[in-house]
């Protein structure tokens, strides 16, 4: 006996919006769709959910086969249901977005998959409503950034002030008072100032920091919060 068969079926598809930081830009993962309708423009890496996963799963698998990366920042963002957003079939797109730190991925996977990095104010017209995505997750990373400390996600396991620094004004698209962005991030208290420096040519180099989850847990426990003001 087969049960609801007088409902509609309706297919499922996950979206990743996928985040990267690399120099002073914020950047996005897009690949070249190789199958129709909208063959050959720019997309957003996604898939159908399987009948036996969740839509995490499926998010997990679909971030891990573009960029090789597991464990790493995932979130659910928003359902995508217009009724006419897919012309081929009526699919409801729920949608994730993932800060990966873009030394850590596989290359090979990248061009095997027809996949570029653009920086997120230089990208292409999308398919669908992925532009619309894109603009809701970078909404989302920067409330998300403005309160807890996702943005170290972006960066490697070190690096230096002037690095965080470019990389918050990148995620806010503003610049920052130098002077009292480092007295800010100095008062939360997270970071763990290295005996190390990032030497550059012909200068005297910046010291490197880590961030340091253990204290950011125990400046929640004293009622002190995460925030970074654009």
């Amino acid at each position: 006996m087969t049960l609801y068969k007088e409902y509609d079926r309706l297919l499922v598809a996950v979206d990743c919006i996928i985040f990267g930081f690399h120099g002073d830009k914020l950047k996005l993962l897009l690949i070249k769709r190789d199958f129709e309708p909208e063959k050959g423009k720019w997309s957003l890496m996604g898939g159908f959910a399987k009948r036996e996963e969740s839509l995490d799963d499926a998010a997990n698998r679909i971030l891990t086969s573009l960029t090789g990366l597991k464990d790493v920042f995932l979130e659910q963002l928003y359902c995508f249901n217009s009724v006419d957003r897919d012309p081929v079939e009526r699919t409801i797109s729920v949608t994730y977005y993932s800060l990966i730190n873009i030394e850590d991925h596989d290359e090979e996977l990248i061009k095997q998959n027809d996949a570029s990095w653009f920086d997120l104010g230089d990208t292409p017209n999308l398919i669908f409503d992925h532009n619309e995505m894109v603009e809701r997750a970078h909404q989302r990373l920067k409330y998300k950034a403005e309160h807890y400390p996702v943005g170290f996600e972006l960066l490697p396991p070190k690096f230096t002030m002037p690095e965080l620094q470019s990389l918050y004004e990148a995620i806010f698209e503003t610049e920052m008072d130098k002077r009292n962005f480092i007295k800010r991030i100095g008062s939360l208290d997270i970071l763990v100032k290295l005996d190390e420096k990032k030497r550059t040519s012909g200068k005297k180099g910046a010291f490197l920091y880590q961030f340091d989850p253990e204290k950011y847990q125990q400046q929640l426990k004293t009622g002190n919060k995460f925030q970074v003001k654009p």
